[in-house]
This record gives C-alpha cells, sequence and structure tokens, in this order.
C-alpha cells in the first residue's frame, strides 16, 4: 500500500466556508484511500494565501516530519505563497502540486504570482483541474508537462424547476471574481421580465464588494436574495427548485457548480473562461447544455437572460441537452484515477 501525504487547507471540512477546493480536495482524499492508498491528511491552519508567520512555520513543521521521499501532494492554496518552505522540501521529498487557481487569478497579487513560480518550478509535478487552467500555467510560469485530473460530479436527482424558466440560480461566493456586481447589473436591465434570483455563496471573502453587491440588489424589489453559504439538504433544495444556473466569473480554473448543475438536468449560463467550456462540455449532436457568453459584459448577460426567458424553444433544447449531458458525466472515481496516475508515477521514481 502506498502511502501518500495530503497537505490541504484547514478549512477543507468547516460547513461555514465551503468552496470548490475543499470539496475537490475532500472527495479526492476519500477516492485515493478507496482505491487503496494509505492517505495521511495534515491540515494547515487558514490566512492563505497570505499566511502569517505562524502558518508558514506550520506547514514548515508538517512537511519536515514526512519521511524523505515521502510521496506528498499540496494544495496550491497552501503550498504557493510559501516558496521558502516548499522549495527545500522538493530536494528530499517527492511533491506534487495541485493548483485550483492561480494566485494571481485569486487575489490579483503579482508578489503571489512570483512567490507561485518559485513553488512549482520546484515541484516534481503540477496537476491542474482542466487542460485550459493546464495552459494557463504553462504560460503562466512557464512549466512543461503540468498534468490533468478534472473534478468529478456525484450524482443526484433531476431539478424540477418550473415551465417558465424563471428561477435563476447563482452559486458561488460573493466576490469580484464571481462578478456578481455585473449579474445585478444585468438583472436590473429585465425588470419587466418575470424572474426570481438565488445568490448562494459566503459574503464575507470579500466585505466591502459584497455589501455593494447586496445594496444594489436591494433596487430589485425583493427578487433577490442573498442566503450566505449552504451545503447538504439546503444546497440540494435550492438546486432542486431552480431552473437556470448562472455563473457570470472573471475567471475560473473549472466550475464546479456548472457540472452540479448539469447532474441535475440544469441549463447553465456562464462566461467563457478558463475550463467552464470543458465543464459545460457538449450533448449528442454537439448541443451546448447551455449558454456561454464574454465575461465582463452586462448587456451580453442581460441578453442571454432575456433570450432564456422569452425564447421557449431555447428553453426546451437547453434543458434537453442538460439531461442529455447529465449521463456523461465522470464520477469522483475518475478524478481518483487521474490523480493516481500522476502520484503512482512520482512514487515510482522514487523507487
Amino acid at each position: 500500500m502506498t502511502t501518500l501525504h495530503v497537505v490541504l487547507p484547514g478549512t477543507v471540512d468547516e460547513p461555514a466556508t465551503p468552496s470548490g477546493g475543499n470539496r475537490y480536495d475532500r472527495r479526492a482524499c476519500e477516492e485515493l484511500a478507496a482505491l487503496g492508498w494509505q492517505v495521511v491528511e495534515h491540515p494547515v491552519g487558514g490566512g492563505w494565501p497570505r499566511p502569517d508567520a505562524a502558518r508558514v512555520a506550520q506547514l514548515a513543521a508538517i512537511l519536515a516530519g514526512v519521511p524523505d521521499g515521502g510521496l506528498t501532494l499540496l494544495d496550491g492554496l497552501v503550498a504557493c505563497a510559501a516558496p521558502e518552505v516548499v522549495v527545500p522540501a522538493a530536494a528530499r521529498l517527492r511533491l506534487a502540486v495541485l493548483v485550483h487557481l492561480p494566485l494571481v487569478d485569486e487575489a490579483g497579487d503579482t508578489e503571489l504570482d512570483a512567490r507561485e513560480r518559485a513553488t512549482l518550478r520546484a515541484a516534481a509535478a503540477v496537476i491542474a483541474t482542466s487542460d485550459g487552467a493546464a495552459r494557463r500555467l504553462a504560460t503562466l510560469h512557464d512549466l512543461d508537462g503540468v498534468r490533468v485530473a478534472t473534478p468529478g460530479v456525484d450524482p443526484a436527482p433531476l431539478s424540477t424547476g418550473t415551465e417558465a424558466g424563471s428561477g435563476l440560480l447563482c452559486v458561488a461566493a460573493v466576490t469580484p471574481r464571481k462578478a456578481q456586481d455585473l449579474l445585478v447589473e444585468a438583472l436590473a436591465t429585465i425588470g419587466g421580465l418575470d424572474w426570481t434570483c438565488a445568490f448562494v455563496g459566503a459574503l464575507d471573502r470579500d466585505p466591502a464588494y459584497a455589501a455593494r453587491v447586496v445594496a444594489a440588489a436591494g433596487d430589485l424589489d425583493g427578487r433577490v436574495t442573498f442566503t450566505g453559504p449552504l451545503a447538504g439538504a439546503a444546497l440540494d433544495a435550492r438546486y432542486a427548485a431552480a431552473d437556470l444556473l448562472v455563473l457570470p466569473s472573471h475567471a475560473e480554473t473549472y466550475g464546479m457548480v456548472v457540472t452540479e448543475a448539469l447532474a441535475r438536468g440544469m441549463p447553465v449560463l456562464a462566461t467563457d473562461v478558463g475550463g467552464v467550456p470543458e465543464a459545460l462540455g457538449w450533448a449528442s449532436g454537439r448541443a451546448r447544455p447551455g449558454l456561454l457568453i464574454p465575461p465582463g459584459d452586462p448587456g451580453a448577460l442581460a441578453g442571454a437572460l432575456r433570450r432564456w426567458l422569452t425564447e421557449p424553444d431555447l428553453r426546451v433544447s437547453l434543458r434537453t441537452a442538460a439531461r442529455d449531458r447529465r449521463s456523461t458525466l465522470d464520477g469522483w472515481d475518475a478524478t481518483a484515477r487521474s490523480l493516481a496516475a500522476v502520484l503512482g508515477a512520482l512514487s515510482e521514481e522514487a523507487c
């Protein structure tokens, strides 16, 4: 049995801080264990990607405790901002770094970009969550051979929705990268149509931005709700009652909520960024199970929403394609097999 040390954020299992990266890490650990790997988890406290000295020291102690040659998978959120710890450790360990999102996209900080570059160039393997993300990392940091392990999705019941398609849903932490401000701006231009929109996601990641979004939505006659983060049955209920997932992000390496919606047969309106087109995929006959628009364009977003709400034939075709695509989605076992292929190769090199 191969032992794998996994270094991941300490918030990975906290219900109050759900994220795609946390869900990925948790399911990857579970599925690798199911494949027969001995997974040893090492959670590191918060503050990433700008950790304080105590968190960096904690990471250093964890890596120092891994035996020489130990196979280690580090979450990029933890590893990429701390090259002063990771680079020396890479000289004696078999390190793979899983990058959910480049730090420059997450934080917009060029210093973090340079630190991430140093970390990734020292790693024995770099893993991205989509082909698009792998290309971006390769270009951003001049890397060769970035590997890919796309997120899986769990089976889910079909959403019931409404005939008119009026239930809109946005599942994402309210942050500038997710661009909820543009969605609120677009909704304000289609006030004469029948719709409601639920925003599901944390409001404390960027409180000032979230406050502006909530204030702007206050002018929309109570048709917008902000639920905060949801998980489990509460999140399932929101998906079940919705008709269309809307994801207006400026950047996404994959967009796990896209496949979570498709798993319920729900079409998606999203921006054409990063790995989102890969997540959306195609139904049979090369039909898209949703609509893709340019990022940063509230006019295009409003136009796509108007089409969805006013063209019954479009709703039927997108729903049909989404239900078709639903049957082709990969589960988390496929993610684990992709990770195992990369990590297994590193393990063999160590022998």
